[in-house]
């Protein structure tokens, strides 16, 4: 399997190229360059994930490097389950996919693992420090530092916008020192997405440092993703008989592009509905055709404050033309709707929800009466609640009980750095001792 540009389709290169390398030369995204098929009716999706994932990510590795070590892979990134659970109370078919049973209590964990188990073999020997560069609007950061946190030879930056993350995000941002170095950026997500670009385009940066990005820029978050929405779906036609139909919370629209490739790939996946908040640039579009990144605006759902996804060039090559409108849908959700979320689906069903999942269920109850009635839904649940305490718990009347991984990161010390949202101020940083004030 090669891998090409989003931009270029001769700009061709390995899977373990395009893993190290996060960014296409030109600047554009990796994307297979067939779109693999597989039998989807020779899948079982009620064994672990790590037995699962290496038959369906075999195509995406064959003839690299790295295809002998994809089960070993496997079995260090899928090491706590993805849980499919019904929501009590509602008279659909609905199940909530909870992705946030991982170390930092996000889905991040999953792609985040997934990448530190390829890097780590592919840059095993090598001289030079691998500079892990992370732009992030709450959890990517997070579970990447976690992911890469005290090992030899890895340097991580994270960068994320000050003031636009919640308490407890910031304080996994902070809380690891050592090989991880914290920016809070004066600026917005998509300040910190663009300088993370720069990086990779400045010629000097890629000269001085080995970089790559744990973003889901880098094909290597997307993959993993992949198996959590194929092993839902298998779940779901095994129990009903129906394919799936997804409800996404999106920002940078990682999750949505690997549903995307997932259904692509034969995997029983109806329809795929992206829940954004404010920032409606990805529902504006899908509406009208016309292609308007902005500047983002901050919500209670902080992880999806973005106005100029990356990963839309990914679905627009997978959609191409007009296409893409009748492949996808998107419903904006507001702050007050999802207040109201949290609150009446925790009175309705007991279920306490992060403002993030809440904007996904509040966006599958927008939907018309007669698709709700339609087939099995799966709206997917991205982090922990606990992670969001000074908006969930006024709602719910009580206290969150964080996880205990989430909960022994809160009380470790912080430390960060501010800069401006220039390539210069980035630059400084990334030649400073890491181990040093």
């Amino acid at each position: 399997m090669k891998y090409v540009s989003t931009r270029d389709p001769q700009l061709a290169t390995t899977l373990s190229r395009a893993l190290a390398d996060g960014l296409a030369p030109d600047g554009g995204l990796y994307i297979p360059q067939v779109m693999p098929a597989i039998d989807a009716a020779s899948l079982d999706g009620r064994g672990a994930l790590h037995e699962l994932a290496p038959r369906l990510l075999a195509p995406y590795f064959a003839g690299d490097a790295l295809a002998r070590a994809l089960s070993a892979i496997c079995v260090e990134a899928f090491d706590f389950p993805a849980r499919l659970a019904a929501v009590q109370g509602s008279p659909e078919r609905l199940s909530l996919l909870e992705l946030f049973h991982g170390p930092t209590a996000a889905f991040k964990d999953f792609g985040a693992r997934f990448l530190v188990a390829c890097l780590a073999r592919l840059h095993a020997g090598q001289e030079r420090t691998l500079t892990v560069l992370v732009a992030t609007s709450g959890d990517t950061g997070g579970a990447v530092a976690a992911a890469f946190h005290g090992r030899p030879g890895v340097r991580v930056v994270l960068l994320y916008p000050e003031g636009r993350v919640s308490p407890v995000q910031v304080q996994q941002l902070t809380c690891w020192g050592g090989n991880v170095t914290s920016l809070a950026v004066r600026g917005s997500f998509d300040d910190c997405q663009r300088l993370v670009k720069q990086a990779f385009a400045d010629p000097q940066l890629r000269a001085d440092f080995a970089l790559t990005s744990a973003n889901s820029i880098n094909i290597g978050r997307l993959l993993p993703q992949l198996v959590l929405f194929a092993a839902a779906s298998l779940q779901v036609r095994q129990g009903d008989g129906d394919p799936a139909s997804f409800v996404i919370p999106s920002g940078n629209l990682g999750l949505a592009t690997a549903c995307a490739w997932a259904r692509e790939m034969g995997l029983p996946i109806g329809e795929i509905v992206l829940a954004h908040n404010a920032n409606r640039t990805v529902p504006d579009f899908l509406a009208d055709g016309q292609w308007r990144p902005r500047a983002s605006v901050a919500t209670l759902a902080s992880a999806m404050d973005v106005g100029d996804p990356s990963n839309m060039e990914r679905l627009m090559a997978l959609y191409p033309g007009q296409s893409i409108a009748g492949r996808l849908r998107a419903v904006s959700i507001d702050d007050a709707t999802i207040r109201a979320s949290i609150g009446a689906e925790f009175a309705r069903s007991g279920v306490a929800l992060c403002p993030h999942s809440a904007a996904g269920l509040a966006a599958y109850r927008a939907l018309p009466a007669d698709d709700r009635r339609r087939g099995r839904w799966v709206v997917v649940a991205t982090a922990h609640p606990a992670k969001f305490p000074e908006t969930v718990e006024p709602l719910l009347g009580r206290r969150v009980e964080s996880p205990p991984a989430l909960a022994a990161l809160l009380g470790r010390p912080s430390r960060k750095t501010l800069i401006d949202a220039r390539i210069e101020a980035l630059a400084t940083e990334l030649r400073k001792d890491p181990c040093t004030p």
